[in-house]
């Protein structure tokens, strides 16, 4: 593809290149933008959710300029997510033993969707460090500890909610004894 000569024609400077740059920075601009739906689906009544929120968006636009400008995270970030992260896991602590199924209204949907977006951000720097770009540990630190607080994130809401989300029991892995109608569970 040719690059537009029309600035309207074009979205972002990068956006043709081949390199997993430009996938990484799509990834975390698509991350902040989930993060800033979940600070405004988030009730009032989870104001701490909500402030910590606010912080991390603006994070993840520094996540997103740390590998083509410059550094924009510290030791300080990663000590925060992990204080907030210890804050949220004592709430829900016995709700973090099974795997789940996504289940939640606003902020809940967005949460899961910035997990995932965290995942796709780690595996792009993957690619990158494949392509030989020296990658900065902190950057899948922080990646990491941003998913994990994100599920965390969606237990503590729909706690605070009183949903339980239904557990997931895969067949893929660990102890599966399949019954007789095994063949018509979905």
């Amino acid at each position: 593809m040719k690059r537009s000569k029309n600035m309207d024609e074009l979205c972002y400077p990068f956006i043709h290149e081949q390199s997993y740059m430009c996938d990484f920075e799509v990834i975390t601009d698509e991350l902040c933008a989930l993060l800033g739906s979940a600070v405004s689906g988030t009730p009032d009544t989870m104001n701490d959710i909500q402030q910590d929120l606010e912080v991390l968006q603006p994070m993840a636009f520094h996540l997103n300029g740390s590998m083509r400008g410059r550094m924009a995270l510290s030791e300080g970030d990663i000590n925060w997510v992990s204080e907030r992260l210890a804050y949220y896991r004592d709430e829900v602590e016995e709700r973090l033993n099974n795997f789940v199924l996504p289940r939640g209204t606003v902020p809940v949907p967005q949460l899961h969707l910035a997990r995932s977006a965290c995942k796709k951000a780690i595996r792009a720097l993957v690619r990158l460090e494949q392509e030989g770009v020296e990658i900065p540990d902190i950057l899948p630190r922080f990646c990491n500890l941003l998913c994990n607080l994100c599920f965390t994130l969606t237990v503590v809401v729909n706690k605070r909610r009183g949903l339980v989300e239904p557990v997931f029991v895969s067949k893929s892995y660990g102890k599966f004894e399949p019954s007789d109608d095994a063949s018509h569970q979905p």
